[in-house]
């Protein structure tokens, strides 16, 4: 029996190529039972000319199937599904086992609680989406990027890609970590001060569990990085917030009794507020005097600035107290989840020891690719090009801001992707963002941002790195209109 060409769908969620699609269309109706062993496929001409391809990518997508066993060939017969083709595993379908633990008593520690900031799943099927941390397509370089992925899968990168390198990492990533991202903020270091990681927050973490303990106490900005707060929760140690303001953490409010500082001065998360040359120069002599430690988290420091940045605490620190934050994850493509943490030797041996312990250390391939992509240059163009369409949506965001009456925060941001902004007194705004949601816009309420018991509900984010230019004006007059509609309302 000979399979109907209507039953072949090329379905516009898969990804990848033509003839990727149609092999995994293939094959996923073999596995299921929809295509039937000995049953004959449709001629590449008739198939082709179905889907709206060439002959010859349905020709290659055959020939793959053929290699791997789904497809078997019959001279100037045409092609048919493999008498010994892979199956799906028989299964007896089975009721639902009832669940006899006491989970509330058996789970020893939690890490599900706290206030996340809720980003939804389809977040790209809205309109107008003023979040966080999310890429647009249209500015990353896939056509390069998937050049030095390709590269990084050749004979010569073999053992990059294939060994378990125990707690090394890529020495081509290092090297560039070390001779070029790392000076363009001051900073000089040795390999054995570097590590990798998966992302700024896996480094956050790592430094926590080192450096913290029950008895010590970690030191936060109010508002805050949401993830480090759950971090620092984990770690049990003593969390003392201290307030922000427009210049970002005061020194003088640092408490004491302070271990280990935690702070975001080049762009303040969330308030996007730079810490200026004297305030940091004070903060690193108020922990020297505490004989404390300082993590700074530089997560994006080259994204967008209007101006030169300021030094980094670590290129100003004299005694070896600072320990730096960067990530690749902001500035490339947030999925990557690539970071480093540079510090002084013993404390990057221990971080990467506890590293090893849990994950070994991140994919070879990625380290690899990621490597070639930055040693090529192919990531310095991609920052100009992000940069200066981050400015120029900036322009707009905050021209729209002033516009419809709404409220930054401070000042205006210099740099970064995101503007903090503060709704009247009787808004709402995870109210406000759930609201939103059915126009089609997406806001980041504040709330999850503030360690206190009483977080502020009259805060919230915008973000523009995944929102069109012309898209922002018309998304701001929305908020505007809801927050009209709240007082309204009340």
């Amino acid at each position: 029996m000979a399979i109907p060409v209507e039953s072949f769908i090329l379905h516009p969620q898969q990804s990848g190529t033509l003839q990727a699609r149609l092999q995994q269309t293939i094959a996923q109706g073999i596995l299921s039972g929809q295509f039937r062993k000995g049953e004959k496929l449709p001629s590449t001409r008739k198939l082709a000319a179905h889907l709206g391809i060439s002959r010859i990518t349905v020709t290659l997508a055959y020939t793959e199937l053929l290699a791997s066993d789904y497809l078997m060939s019959k001279d100037r017969s045409g092609y048919y599904v493999s008498d010994t083709a892979p199956e799906t595993p028989p299964f007896e379908a089975k009721t639902q086992i009832p669940d006899r633990v006491d989970w509330g008593r058996a789970i020893g520690q939690r890490f599900a609680e706290g206030d996340p900031i809720n980003k939804p799943q389809d977040w790209a099927r809205y309109k107008y989406r003023f979040i966080y941390g999310q890429s647009d397509p249209t500015l990353f370089d896939h056509a390069n990027w998937r050049l030095c992925a390709i590269r990084a899968l050749g004979a010569k990168d073999f053992n990059a890609l294939t060994s378990d390198h125990f707690d090394r990492d890529d020495p081509m990533l290092l090297e560039f970590i070390a001779r070029h991202t790392l000076p363009r903020r001051g900073i000089f270091a040795q390999e054995d001060q570097i590590l990798v990681t998966l992302g700024a927050q896996n480094a956050l973490w790592l430094a926590s569990q080192v450096l913290l303990t029950q008895r010590r106490t970690a030191v936060i900005e109010n508002p805050c990085y949401p993830a480090l707060l759950e971090i620092l929760n984990q770690s049990r140690c003593h969390i003392h917030p201290v307030d922000v303001d427009a210049r970002g953490m005061v020194p003088d409010e640092v408490p004491d009794n302070a271990s280990v500082i935690f702070t975001t001065p080049s762009h303040q998360c969330p308030t996007n507020h730079t810490m200026p040359l004297d305030r940091r120069k004070a903060l690193l002599d108020r922990a020297a005097n505490l004989d404390a430690l300082i993590v700074e988290d530089d997560y994006e420091f080259e994204i967008a600035n209007t101006t030169t940045p300021s030094p980094a605490l670590k290129s100003l620190d004299a005694d070896g107290r600072v320990i730096y934050v960067g990530s690749f994850s902001k500035s490339l493509f947030p999925g990557l989840r690539l970071g480093y943490l540079v510090g002084s030797a013993p404390f990057i041996r221990e971080a990467r020891a506890l590293r090893a312990s849990v994950l070994r250390h991140p994919p070879g391939h990625i380290q690899r690719t990621a490597a070639y992509f930055l040693s090529l240059g192919y990531y310095d163009s991609q920052i100009k090009r992000t940069a200066h369409t981050y400015r120029a949506r900036r322009e707009t965001l905050i021209n729209a801001i002033e516009k419809y009456n709404l409220t930054i925060d401070g000042p205006a941001p210099s740099g970064g992707s995101s503007v903090w902004m503060k709704a009247p007194d009787h808004v709402d705004t995870v109210d406000l963002a759930q609201r939103l949601q059915n126009r089609s816009v997406l806001i980041e309420p504040g709330t999850a941002f503030f360690p206190s018991l009483a977080p502020s509900a009259t805060h919230y984010r915008l973000a523009y790195s995944s929102i069109g230019q012309e898209h922002i004006e018309t998304g701001i007059s929305l908020i505007a209109d809801e927050i009209a509609r709240t007082g309204l309302v009340s």
